[in-house]
C-alpha cells in the first residue's frame, strides 16, 4: 500500500515550506573555513527543485558568493523561490543574507527576508565571553533573543570543516553541534553517516554537468535535532555530496510533509588569500 501523509492547513504549509527552504540553502552553500580542508572560495548557483523525482518541478534559485580574507569568511546568498503549494495559493520567497565569520570562531549576519511581499529582517552575532558561546539574535520589531549555546558548537563554516575533516578521518558516522541563523536561530545537533554512493540521488538528466575540479567526495546522510533542546525528533534529513573542497551537491532534503532538492548549476573556484601564520 502506498504511503499517504495528510496535507497540513495552508498556513502550516507556508511556514513548513519557508523553513525547509532556508535550511536547503543554508545548508547547500556554506563553505568550511580551516587550512586542513583546503576549501576555496567560491560562487556557485543551484536550481531548487520541489521532490526528488526527474521531472520536479522547478521552484527557484540560489546564488552563494564566499570571499576570503586573512581574518575569515564574507558570505553573500540570494535566494528566490516560487512555490505553488495548491492550484490557487503560491507563495513567493526571497532571502538576501550578507555575513561574516571570524577565524577565531565569532559570526555576525544579516538577513532580509520577503515571503509575499511581507518583508522581515534578522540581524545575529555569536561570540564567545568568559568562556561561553554566547547568541544574540534581532527579529525586527521584537526585543533581541539572548542565549548561552553549548560549547561544542561550531559556527556554520567551521562545522562543515569538521565534517570534511572526520570523513578525510574514515569515521562512518560522528555528531557536530552547528549554530543555524537562518532556519532555527539556534544550535542543530547534526548525525551525520556517510552512505553507499549507490544510494545518493542520481543527477538530473535535464541538468548540464558542472565542472569541477579534482576533489576527493562522500556521500552522506544527516539528521537535524535542535541541540539545545536534545529534542530527539528530527527536524530535517538531508542527503548530499560532499566535495573535500567544500562544495556541496545533489542535496535531497526532506521533512516528512515536503521534500525540496538542491542541484549545483553553475560554479566559480577562486583563488584563497596567502596569509601569514599566526
Amino acid at each position: 500500500m502506498a504511503r499517504t501523509i495528510d496535507l497540513m492547513p495552508p498556513r502550516a504549509q507556508g511556514a513548513a515550506m519557508r523553513r525547509l527552504v532556508r535550511f536547503v540553502l543554508a545548508t547547500t552553500l556554506l563553505c568550511p573555513l580551516g587550512a586542513a580542508a583546503q576549501v576555496q572560495p567560491h560562487r556557485a548557483e543551484y536550481a531548487l527543485r520541489l521532490g526528488a523525482a526527474a521531472n520536479a518541478p522547478r521552484i527557484g534559485t540560489a546564488i552563494s558568493d564566499l570571499t576570503q580574507d586573512c581574518a575569515g569568511w564574507h558570505l553573500k546568498r540570494d535566494i528566490k523561490t516560487e512555490i505553488a503549494l495548491t492550484t490557487s495559493w503560491k507563495m513567493s520567497l526571497t532571502s538576501r543574507m550578507d555575513g561574516e565569520e571570524t577565524r577565531g570562531g565569532a559570526f555576525r549576519y544579516s538577513t532580509v527576508q520577503i515571503q509575499n511581499g511581507s518583508q522581515r529582517e534578522i540581524k545575529g552575532r555569536v561570540q564567545r565571553r568568559g568562556g561561553e558561546m554566547r547568541a544574540e539574535i534581532i527579529y525586527q520589531g521584537s526585543p533581541p533573543d539572548q542565549f548561552v549555546l553549548p560549547p561544542p558548537t561550531l559556527m556554520p563554516v567551521a562545522a562543515i570543516d569538521h565534517m570534511i575533516e572526520r570523513l578525510r578521518a574514515n569515521a562512518a558516522s560522528f555528531p557536530t553541534l552547528m549554530f543555524d541563523g537562518e532556519v532555527i536561530g539556534d544550535a542543530f545537533l547534526i548525525d551525520v553517516t556517510e552512505q553507499d554512493r549507490a544510494a545518493l540521488r542520481a543527477a538530473r538528466p535535464a541538468d548540464q554537468p558542472v565542472a569541477m575540479p579534482a576533489a576527493k567526495s562522500w556521500p552522506v546522510f544527516m539528521t537535524f535535532t535542535r541541540g539545545r533542546q536534545q529534542d530527539q525528533r528530527p527536524l530535517f534529513t538531508v542527503s548530499a555530496l560532499v566535495f573535500d573542497n567544500g562544495v556541496l551537491d545533489r542535496l535531497t532534503v526532506e521533512t516528512g510533509l515536503l521534500s525540496v532538492t538542491a542541484d549545483l548549476q553553475t560554479l566559480e573556484m577562486r583563488p584563497a588569500p596567502v596569509c601569514p601564520r599566526s
